[in-house]
């Protein structure tokens, strides 16, 4: 076997294993990260599998944890949030 049959076997293996993962998270797992994909139409399943094709192991890892929207942290945001604070 030459390199760059290896390197495409193993690129082969990884778009299987995204592709397999990715249908069970395009209809149930993007819902569960995200509740506003909960209310996703087809259409946005659809636009989505690609990408959890591609980032299947980043995916996995935040499904498994039980991961949920992350708060956002900019700057404006942290200064209300310290100014919020300081008014109590």
């Amino acid at each position: 076997m030459t390199v760059p049959q290896a390197i495409l076997g193993a690129l082969s293996v990884y778009l299987a294993l995204g592709v397999l993962f990715a249908i069970p998270f395009v209809l149930v797992g993007a819902g569960r990260l995200d509740p506003d994909a909960r209310q996703g139409t087809w259409g946005f399943r659809v636009l989505i599998f690609p990408g959890a094709t591609l980032l299947w192991p980043l995916l996995a890892k935040r499904w498994a944890m039980g991961a949920r929207v992350p708060t956002e942290r900019t700057p404006h945001k942290e200064a209300l949030r310290r100014s919020e604070r300081a008014e109590r």
